[in-house]
């Protein structure tokens, strides 16, 4: 029988947001593997993420596996490789030790997740290997249930942007009919603020950051000139509506 890969998309953070069937998979699994970054300080060690502490509500330590990723790696390439290689070879090994091991990402494992990645390797890696996801909920889902704001109404399109992509490619989408998603802006949180004036967008926009954690922050958008937010900050700018009731029908 052939060995599985599941990636679990296990929420925004809040551990009562994962699903029954990211449960239930977690809890099948031989071994759940989480991904972590090293050290920031340079030292030896890693830095336990956030999919991790949401997995421990689940899982016992032990069935927990941490795995080194380049996650936030985007100038050196050839260190984001090798760190690509090193996390793919240690997820073959333990492939290759259990039938099914597991893969926790935040949010959705189909919306710009790590497990992406890692899937692309593990099947060249592992000949015969099964891939499987287990959807999660999303910030913006998240988000927008916690601030009240409609995601989408009618015939609106819904565009979800990481502003890493760059200022351009969100001031493309704001300018647009429809409600525009933002990920990924914290630390260019300041041309965020600029392209949303510019496009005439701030009013009813909100972002939020550490979504059902403790430091949790949910603001209105005209509060972002404040300097750099958390990385995993996302925004909503909901569609213009001005047509009433049922007006995008």
């Amino acid at each position: 029988m052939s060995s599985r890969l599941i990636g679990v998309g296990v929420g925004p953070g809040d551990p009562e947001l994962v699903t029954v069937k990211g449960v239930n998979a977690l809890r099948a699994a031989h071994v759940v593997v989480v991904p972590v970054m090293a050290a920031s300080d340079g030292k030896d060690g890693v830095e336990p993420g956030r999919a991790e502490a949401t997995v421990l509500h689940y899982v016992p330590q032990e069935k927990v596996v941490r795995v080194v990723f380049a996650l936030n790696e985007r100038t050196d390439r050839g260190r984001r490789e090798a760190a690509w290689d090193a996390a793919g070879r240690r997820v073959a090994e333990l492939l290759g030790k259990y039938p099914s091991v597991a893969f926790a990402t935040i949010g959705d494992p189909n919306v710009y997740s790590t497990f992406t990645y890692l899937a692309q390797t593990i099947v060249e890696l592992v000949p015969g290997v099964g891939v499987e996801t287990v959807p999660g909920i999303t910030a913006m889902q998240d988000l927008a249930a916690r601030s009240g704001a409609v995601l989408t109404e009618g015939t609106e399109p819904l565009t979800l942007v990481p502003v890493t992509a760059g200022a351009a490619t969100l001031k493309e989408a704001l300018s647009g009919p429809g409600t525009v998603v933002a990920y990924k802006f914290g630390r260019q949180a300041r041309e965020v603020a600029e392209v949303l004036r510019e496009t005439g967008r701030v009013e009813g926009a909100v972002w939020g950051s550490a979504l059902g954690l403790p430091e949790e922050s949910i603001r209105s958008a005209d509060a972002l000139d404040d300097g750099p937010l958390p990385y995993l900050s996302t925004l909503i700018a909901p569609a213009p509506r001005d047509g009433g009731r049922g007006g995008k029908l």
